[in-house]
């Protein structure tokens, strides 16, 4: 059984890997110094849900419907935009409060608007469950010869 040696370095690899990889759902950025990010708006959803940026970035909203008129309202900034299918919608901010901010649909678009919410968290990205996830598969390596061991004394 070859393939169960490399079991702890694959396992291994994974785990770098997984430290190494960017946060899940952070924005990417464009050349124009802001930090640009497009939302998919459709019945009853954002795409992405969750946005997450740096306190003090400069923050380019694009606003894309894909079936009906929809709105994107970001509390605690007093940001609107309102975008008609197949159209596109953009603001420019400072992502200048840290917290969680909730983002939410301000054209009523059916009879699930008031469930159409997503959120802004703008802080550092954390990093502990990307840490938790490599350090279970670091143990996983380690376990596996050992149980290997165990099946060949029996």
């Amino acid at each position: 059984m070859l393939w169960r040696r490399w079991i702890p370095a694959l396992l291994l690899l994974a785990a770098l890997a997984a430290l190494s990889m960017p946060p899940t759902s952070e924005v990417s950025g464009k050349n124009s110094g802001a930090r640009v990010v497009q939302v998919r708006a459709s019945r009853y959803a954002f795409e992405p849900a969750v946005l997450r940026v740096r306190p003090g970035e400069r923050v380019t909203l694009e606003l894309v419907s894909a079936d009906v008129v929809h709105g994107l309202y970001l509390d605690g900034y007093g940001l609107e935009l309102e975008a008609d299918p197949g159209q596109t919608a953009e603001v420019t901010f400072i992502a200048s409060e840290p917290g969680v901010f909730r983002i939410r649909c301000s054209v009523t678009c059916g009879p699930m608007h008031p469930f159409m919410l997503g959120r802004l968290e703008v802080g550092e990205p954390k990093r502990a469950p990307r840490i938790a996830a490599a350090a279970l598969l670091a143990l996983a390596a380690g376990v596996v010869p050992l149980l290997k061991d165990e099946q060949h004394e029996s």
